[in-house]
């Protein structure tokens, strides 16, 4: 794999993913107590033996760049880097990155210096999933392609939400439909059991996905971007109108894959991890570990709790309290009397001074962490959230959708979204 080059794609606005976009790049959005999105393609690729990694992203990228920085280092003897790079004036261009391709392009000077690369493998930021990519490249080389897809097979119900390919029997790809419905949807199913699925795998899933992530020769890559300057994303117009002139194949990728680009998607992915006794998706798995950054915290401390089907990170300190199906992130502070269910708490980026202080319903501040007596139920609570004594964050009206950000929150699809940083009186009732 010292021939391929990581390129992932994170800079997009994320705007499907608000308000936890607002103060940090979709990549950097926390996930299961201790990650980042990132963390998982730049895990995959490490774990595939590719060492030489690329991160494009333009919005709120501060804390995007310092957790790489703080997480990826390779040794000063190899190749090995992840290395952030964001729109810059240039004489060729000054201007933000307009989409997929357009990054890619906008850096095509520096991808095309590296002259021991013979592939681009182009990946997304927002995915959880655990893959091999060497099986990926693999596929590619041995087809000849020019470009090969990575895609999943998919069941009726659901399938117009993505875009499909369509391929022949020998797995080569011959049309792209987005989100098609109806007749539409329709004549894009296919024979699955060409790239590997068994008859009746292939039956229950007669649709193919793409993901997002393609692997294109060196040279190809670097032509399709110079013929095609108007167009700015590899999905929706580059790749649809290669399909004349270039081998582009279809690799199967017949696993656990969500894209977790909304609220929605995001949270129950999340809680999903909690599952028992198999959740879709493991950080459990030694031959191919998920990283993150190493930050030395204490042991979590539980006093007097009921915890069940839940995930608690370290540093937390928890007292008297009940937490069902929830994920509670680094140095989650709860207090006694204090019910948790079905929710995400990120957890916060520091300790106040007297972190193992006695519950404090004075009428002073509002502490970091969840004050005493209080209930959450179906809510994400972001980073360094203060929330009193006696809050019932319940979504007791069942509100589909909300803009509260004036008073520290957001409902989405009906989950309550706390802001980071934000801070919620003693007493509030959501």
């Amino acid at each position: 794999m010292k021939k391929v080059l990581g390129i992932i794609l994170g800079g997009g606005a994320g705007t499907r993913l608000y308000p936890l976009t607002k103060f940090r790049a979709k990549p950097a959005v926390p996930l299961a107590g201790k990650y980042r999105l990132i963390d998982i393609p730049v895990s995959n690729c490490i774990n595939s033996e590719i060492f030489k990694i690329y991160v494009l992203t333009q919005f709120n990228s501060a804390s995007l760049n310092r957790h790489l920085a703080r997480t990826y280092s390779f040794a000063g003897f190899t190749e090995g880097f992840v290395e952030v790079l964001a729109p810059q004036k240039t004489p060729s261009s000054s201007n933000w990155f307009q989409g997929t391709a357009d990054a890619v392009r906008q850096y095509q000077w520096l991808f095309e210096d590296w002259d021991d690369i013979d592939e681009y493998l182009i990946l997304s930021g927002d995915h959880l999933y655990r893959m091999d990519y060497r099986q990926f490249v693999q596929r590619h080389r041995e087809t000849g392609a020019d470009v090969t897809l990575s895609v999943v097979p998919m069941k009726e119900r659901g399938a117009s939400e993505f875009g499909l390919i369509k391929i022949d029997d020998s797995g080569k790809v011959i049309s792209f439909s987005e989100k098609p419905k109806g007749e539409a949807l329709k004549k894009m199913a296919v024979d699955t059991t060409v790239l590997g699925l068994d008859a009746e795998q292939a039956k229950e899933k007669p649709y193919i996905a793409s993901m997002g992530i393609y692997v294109f020769k060196k040279q190809v890559l670097l032509d399709l971007l110079k013929q095609s300057k108007d167009q700015t994303d590899f999905g929706k117009e580059i790749l649809p109108s290669a399909l004349d002139s270039y081998n582009i194949q279809a690799y199967l990728f017949d696993d656990y894959w969500e894209d977790i680009g909304t609220i929605e998607a995001f949270y129950d992915s999340n809680l999903a991890l909690t599952q028992q006794p198999k959740p879709p998706f493991s950080f459990y798995d030694e031959e191919a570990p998920i990283y993150t950054r190493s930050r030395y915290l204490p042991p979590s401390k539980l006093l007097n709790c009921q915890i069940s089907q839940s995930m608690v990170g370290e540093g937390c300190i928890l007292k008297d309290c009940r937490i069902v199906n929830s994920v509670l992130g680094v140095r989650s502070r709860v207090e006694s009397g204090c019910n948790i269910e079905d929710t995400l708490i990120m957890g916060s980026d520091f300790y106040e001074p007297y972190a193992e202080r006695q519950s404090d319903c004075s009428d002073g501040p509002v502490s970091l962490g969840i004050g005493a007596n209080t209930t959450v139920r179906r809510a994400i609570i972001d980073k360094n959230a203060h929330i009193g004594c006696d809050v019932k964050i319940i979504n007791k009206d069942n509100v589909e959708e909300a803009d509260r950000e004036d008073q520290g929150f957001y409902i989405r699809s009906g989950i309550v979204v706390v802001l980071k940083n934000a801070v919620i009186a003693d007493g509030t009732t959501i």
